[in-house]
């Protein structure tokens, strides 16, 4: 990265302006949080879509000219990002559209999309001289992180509620990281984390307030944009929590914008369960982001508080997007349905995307020549208790021919 090309940070709410050095993870004037700006004229002098294609690294350290950090890391063989992005004609002609893609970010290290944001932040950490990162999480950045940090050799602390789905706290015991399980909601761990960081001078991966998490979950967008060879989607269906996944989406195509690398902006489609809907309420509503009490299976966008609402509600109303609400029983089904249909297993925040999706299907949303994306954001193997809900119970079968005949008999019926 040229660092003349980072410009500063700007502020979403206030649009104060600062440099980006020394870092500051939210606005100091209003305490809202921050985008990183770019000289994309200087960018664009030695950074192109021809280049790129040139480029035989398939991480998300393609984009480094568009990241905020001096250089990528040495070891990058753990890849992150270059996950697939997949076609799924039989889904698009049910629905009446004329292509469906899903971009399956399960591919990544640990399962989930997180870990584009703790991939850069682990640079970004130690290119400030940290050795521990701190984060909470729900499982999804608690796991990324700890399986990151394991793989770049730093200290990482990871502040979950209790009550996070056991095989994502398995994962950060696994990985080594240092779990303190909260009894609290993760609103609670959040701010302890917060707490922590600034007592102690850890550097904090809190989703929301750390404006690099934003940047490396663009490349998400990045990726999406090349991989149709800059012709971006008419509409993407995204799962929303604290509405960073869905503000930094639409940072990455506001960047390719800016670039003039493509011609217009995909409309962001805000994805919330009935029970934790504070940004969809707010667009409906025409008003603030109101805190909520969350109750919804599906953990990770299980939210009182978005932290990052306000750019989440900037990437819904500029894109022309729309906020839909799913329920629980709506998301399993989902789930199920998008896993018999495509393969993809995705965990209950994650199928939220494509329960969204159906409902806008059923509303008359599309036309007959849209192009849709869904955002695939974590694998189902980390929260398979929910899933087991739709499952029958299957008992065991003698081990002879007839008994089997008579099983698989019985299971057509």
């Amino acid at each position: 990265m040229i660092p003349e090309a980072i410009l500063g940070l700007r502020c979403c709410q206030c649009d104060w302006e600062g440099p980006s050095v020394p870092f500051t993870y939210t606005c100091p004037d209003c305490s809202d949080n921050l985008d990183f700006i770019y000289d994309y004229d200087r960018i664009n002098a030695f950074c192109t879509p021809l280049s790129l294609n040139k480029d035989h690294d398939a991480s998300l350290w393609r984009y480094l000219p568009l990241l905020p950090v001096m250089k990528a890391p040495e070891n990058r063989s753990l890849r992150v990002g270059g996950t697939p992005l997949v076609d799924f004609p039989r889904i698009a002609q049910n629905n009446g559209i004329s292509r469906l893609q899903i971009k399956d970010d399960t591919r990544n290290p640990s399962g989930s999309l997180k870990d584009r944001a703790s991939e850069l932040a682990i640079q970004h950490a130690k290119e400030l001289g940290h050795d521990k990162i701190i984060a909470a999480s729900t499982g999804n950045a608690g796991s990324s992180l700890a399986a990151l940090t394991a793989y770049h050799n730093i200290q990482s602390i990871i502040l979950a509620p209790a009550t996070a789905p056991p095989a994502k706290l398995t994962q950060i015991l696994q990985y080594g990281a240092q779990l303190v399980p909260v009894n609290a909601n993760y609103d609670s761990a959040f701010d302890l984390a917060i707490e922590l960081s600034k007592r102690h001078n850890v550097y904090c991966r809190n989703t929301g307030v750390n404006p690099i998490l934003a940047e490396g979950k663009k490349t998400v967008a990045l990726e999406i944009a090349e991989q149709n060879h800059w012709k971006v989607p008419d509409h993407i269906f995204i799962p929303v929590g604290d509405g960073c996944i869905i503000s930094s989406v639409y940072k990455g195509f506001f960047d390719l914008l800016s670039l003039n690398w493509i011609d217009t902006m995909p409309a962001l489609h805000a994805v919330q369960a009935e029970g934790s809907a504070a940004i969809v309420n707010s667009l409906s509503n025409e008003h603030d982001i109101q805190a909520v009490s969350a109750n919804t299976l599906a953990d990770s966008i299980s939210v009182d508080q978005p932290r990052d609402g306000t750019k989440a509600r900037r990437a819904v109303i500029e894109s022309d997007g729309q906020g839909f609400l799913v329920s629980d029983s709506n998301i399993l089904t989902a789930q199920k349905l998008l896993s018999e249909a495509t393969g993809i297993f995705a965990e209950p925040a994650a199928a939220a995307a494509y329960a969204g999706f159906l409902q806008a299907s059923a509303t008359g949303l599309f036309k007959g020549d849209d192009h849709v994306v869904l955002l695939v954001t974590g694998s189902g193997l980390k929260d398979t208790a929910n899933a087991q809900k739709l499952l029958r119970s299957i008992e065991p079968v003698a081990a002879t021919l007839a008994d089997l005949e008579t099983f698989l008999d019985s299971f057509q019926d």
